[in-house]
């Protein structure tokens, strides 16, 4: 806990955004981090609550409280070491989480929940400024090898506590760039790219090997999976030249929405727009998508139709729509109801704040042709729902301009040509299917490979695949070497 009184003195104070006209001018992060005495003060209103709901409510468990109560007494570097200790990776969650930690406040039943985000935020900030955020090399080495198949989230994280204790880990990546979707598919403005590179250069010195656009397994993709692949390594000789294998990579088939007109020009898959869009920041490469001056409709209500409503802004679209299927949801949680889970409510991210009209209970039902193959109109129908059942609204047909219509309605399986390259055995959902908990947790039905992330449990929060990551890791530590030291 903080200040023992300090939940009835301070207001909850939010973290300060960059003006939206001026932020629309460039792709970097906009979100300024607490100062010193602002994070003090919010660390203030941790109380002391009994149980600390929060910790459950953060999936991989952060010791909120505690850390809470050492930024407010000013120890800096034990609250660097606390976090570090659940959490490999703050500096991701502490930009992009949805922060459930949150919404498990106990706080937050009457009042505003403490800022957890913020604070974990100022933390890791504070931890890279001050140069307490050092690589942590193996004393020791094991003898063993192991493959991560992967480098987002739960590949890194994996490969951070193998490495750590000892083992030689080599990481492969099919895209030019590691990271995952922190590196192409989410975009600058909400996490910068120099922000997961330090961590590649610090697990790099612990002894990390990465070998970027290497295509394991399959080299069949989907169409719209990016792919900066040169080089193929089959899944045999993966099982072959390593002790075990993690599969951490990730769930990237996208739901396709097939109505008339889907195949006109004009209409893409949400990360045929965002991942161009970052190799443009990054590299300067022209994004092929370019909306400046366009009417762009977004489908899809999520993170990823949030990211296209920013990007296109800061393209300078004539216009930005969102449409989301389900009905809209109350602006307020019904607390009594839902705490501490996560609760249903209106979210309303910053991109939407910076210019975007969106509407609920719509069903999009199909695009209209310009004559020249390029979409200029969608057709749509206002929906409604009983008893979890959707029917259309008699007579609500309606028709919007439409230059540029982006889908982001989520991922709905991991790419099928990796899992049947190591023959592992898939869910209904076509996710590789292995377990969570109890004797053998995270192995698929293959030996000696192991699964994690959104590759096992679909599409997902960063935090979860940390989670996994980590969690993975120690099983695999524990498959080779008998015993394992590696935290839960």
């Amino acid at each position: 806990m903080g200040k023992p009184t300090g939940f009835m003195e301070f207001d909850r104070l939010s973290e300060a955004y960059e003006p939206v006209e001026q932020r629309l001018k460039h792709y970097k992060e906009f979100v300024h981090s607490l100062s010193d005495e602002q994070a003090k003060v919010q660390g203030a209103r941790c109380m002391d609550c009994g149980i600390p709901f929060c910790n459950n409510g953060c999936p991989v468990n952060n010791i909120i409280p505690d850390w809470n109560d050492l930024v407010y007494n000013g120890n800096w570097k034990q609250a660097l070491d606390v976090l570090h200790s659940t959490n490999n990776f703050p500096d991701f969650t502490g930009r992009i989480c949805p922060a459930p930690c949150e919404a498990a406040c106990t706080l937050g039943i009457n009042a505003d929940p403490v800022g957890i985000k913020s604070i974990e935020h100022f933390i890791i900030d504070k931890g890279w400024a001050m140069g307490w955020v050092v690589p942590q090399p193996a004393k020791t080495a094991t003898g063993k090898k192991i493959a991560i198949v992967g480098s987002g989230p739960a590949g890194l994280a994996a490969a951070q506590q193998l490495a750590r204790v000892g083992h030689a880990v080599t990481v492969f990546e099919k895209n030019d760039r590691l990271g995952g979707l922190l590196a192409y598919g989410i975009p600058d403005f909400k996490l910068e790219k120099s922000v997961v590179d330090r961590r590649v250069a610090q697990m790099e010195a612990e002894g990390v090997s990465f070998k970027t656009k290497v295509i394991v397994g399959s080299k069949d993709l989907p169409a719209g999976i990016a792919n900066d692949a040169g080089e193929y390594v089959s899944a045999e000789q993966l099982q072959k030249d390593f002790d075990a294998v993690i599969l951490a990579a990730g769930s990237e088939v996208p739901r396709d929405l097939p109505v008339p007109g889907r195949e006109l020009k004009g209409i893409y898959a949400a990360l045929e727009f965002l991942i161009p869009q970052n190799k443009e920041v990054q590299q300067g490469k022209a994004n092929p998508i370019n909306v400046k001056g366009k009417h762009v409709i977004v489908i899809g209500g999520g993170d990823t139709g949030s990211d296209c409503v920013g990007t296109s802004n800061r393209h300078g679209a004539a216009s930005v729509t969102q449409f989301e299927l389900m009905p809209m949801p109350p602006e307020e949680e019904n607390k009594a109801l839902t705490w501490p889970y996560w609760p249903y409510k209106l979210r309303t991210s910053s991109s939407h704040n910076e210019g975007c009209s969106r509407d609920f209970a719509v069903a999009t039902k199909g695009f209209v042709d310009d004559g020249q193959g390029k979409v200029k109109a969608l057709k749509a129908v206002r929906v409604e729902w009983k008893e979890g059942r959707m029917s259309e609204v008699a007579g609500s047909e309606f028709e919007l301009p439409c230059d540029a219509a982006f889908l982001a309605m989520g991922f709905t399986n991991p790419v099928g040509g990796l899992l049947d390259a190591f023959g592992v055995v898939k869910d209904g959902r076509q996710n590789a299917r292995a377990t969570t908990d109890g004797e053998g947790c995270y192995a698929t039905n293959v030996a000696k490979v192991y699964a994690a992330g959104d590759v096992r449990r679909g599409q997902s929060l960063v935090v979860w695949a940390i989670r996994e990551g980590r969690q993975a890791a120690r099983e695999v530590d524990a498959f080779l070497m008998g015993s394992t030291t590696l935290p839960r």
